[in-house]
């Protein structure tokens, strides 16, 4: 017979089908001897099995699934495109040399879903990390755990994705350390036990980030490395602007449970913080634009302080929290004051009870610019509202609020510290030229 030459194009393309049908059998035998991968209860570093199994799982674009039990390991770096998933709970990442266990960095889309990252309480050295990516895009991480960190927890370097329903817990540091984010939601999570921040969200220099911190429970956080506030965070923002920090549940933190230091245009609303050590909402240093709304705090040293006009910091809307139980710490930073502002401020619509101190105060000496209180309730304090009246103060607008169980005064002008002259809700407040008082019910 002959054989023509469209008979031999024909079975060449049937010959090339046939091998490339046989390289992607063997592609996904190839890809799938990775999940015949067997824990060894830790007691093996199984580091380069492991790493040839992300690698595989990476370049096939098939998903990586870890079984049941300990893996031993240093350091695995992570590819783009990689989905690794674990059994929640069960699939355990446990360090066995090095200074991490999952690194990424410029890196494009990857997945991690289900595994147990523990440190084992082993050295890292100094600023290390559990979990560490830089320059990645699309990094989504769920359903994890990152347990017994000798340092921090999760640091991610200008990354963009989602870290969301995970554990982050007994960790020396920092829960999780974001900075200069490109996109980043931080939600759901459980971040306790941490010896010195939660959350925090910072960047290099200040500008955007619009990072989302949302739903997250944070509970015991310590500051074990001292200083004066930037440690013992729940949630702490540095530099960082447009960051929303929404609905979170944060309780027993040795500072605050919300820190927004020098953010630029930040919303804190719907958060719910009990049990601080210092200020459980403060917004500092040289700040511009806050929304601090709908919160419920309950104990505290002072409950929301919007401060640091001398560096600059200000213009904000304080409205609709529920401030309670605000007593004077004992090491003779007293404090005790239920809401604090000083520069640009509209103070509406608060409730504030059980205050040691004073229920709301507005400007400290010459620090006060542009406040306006109105329609607030201030209950069982012992001053109710205290104003400065310094020669170089700005001007406070205070009106329509309800002060009840003062035990020293409704409204009050103020010489720092220091109360002058009568009950202004009942005098008025001609004697002063920065004042416009008015309206205000002292029971």
């Amino acid at each position: 017979m002959t054989m023509r030459r469209r008979d031999l194009m024909l079975g060449s393309l049937g010959a090339g089908l046939a091998l490339a049908a046989g390289v992607g059998r063997a592609d996904a035998q190839e890809a799938n001897s990775v999940l015949e991968l067997t824990p060894a209860g830790g007691t093996v570093d199984q580091t380069a099995s492991l790493q040839d199994a992300i690698d595989r799982a990476a370049k096939s674009g098939e998903a990586l699934t870890l079984p049941p039990g300990i893996f031993g390991t240093g350091p695995l770096t992570l590819r783009s495109g990689l989905t690794m998933r674990g059994v929640p709970g069960r699939t355990i990442l446990r360090l066995a040399t090095g200074d991490a266990l999952l690194r990424a960095e410029g890196t494009d889309s990857i997945t991690l879903s289900g595994l147990t990252l523990d440190g084992d309480a082993k050295p890292l050295g100094e600023n290390g990390a559990l979990l560490s990516a830089m320059n990645a895009v699309r990094l989504d991480i769920s359903d994890c755990r990152v347990l017994n960190s000798s340092e921090n927890g999760v640091v991610l370097r200008g990354v963009s994705g989602r870290i969301a329903n995970c554990e982050i817990g007994e960790i020396a540091k920092a829960g999780l350390f974001s900075n200069d984010a490109k996109g980043l939601e931080i939600a759901s999570n459980h971040v306790r036990d941490c010896g010195d921040n939660g959350i925090q969200v910072w960047r290099s220099q200040t500008g955007e980030d619009g990072t989302l911190v949302t739903g997250n429970r944070i509970e015991r956080i310590k500051a074990k490395s001292g200083g004066s506030g930037q440690n013992g965070n729940g949630i702490n923002i540095f530099r960082a602007g447009a960051v929303i920090v929404a609905n979170n549940r944060i309780s027993d933190c040795a500072f605050s449970a919300i820190r927004d230091n020098t953010g630029r245009n930040c919303q804190i609303t719907g958060n719910n913080c009990s049990r601080l050590g210092e200020t459980a909402i403060f917004v500092e240093f040289s700040f511009d634009g806050a929304v601090v709304a709908n919160n419920v705090i309950d104990t505290a040293a002072i409950g929301i302080s919007v401060t640091n006009f001398n560096d600059g910091g200000h213009l904000a809307v304080v409205q609709g929290n529920l401030v309670r139980n605000i007593f004077f710490r004992k090491d003779g930073d007293s404090k005790g004051i239920g809401i604090a502002v000083e520069a640009d401020c509209a103070v509406t619509g608060n409730v504030v009870e059980k205050v040691a101190g004073f229920g709301i105060s507005i400007g400290w000496y010459k620090y006060l610019r542009d406040i306006t209180a109105t329609g607030n309730l201030v209950r069982d304090s012992h001053i109710g509202i205290a104003v400065s009246v310094d020669g170089e103060a700005g001007y406070a607008l205070i009106t329509d609020n309800m002060i009840s169980g003062a035990k020293n005064g409704a409204i009050r002008a103020m010489n720092g510290p220091k109360p002058i002259g009568p009950d202004l809700a009942s005098s008025g407040a001609e004697a002063f030229r920065n004042l416009a008082i008015y309206s205000n019910v002292g029971i």
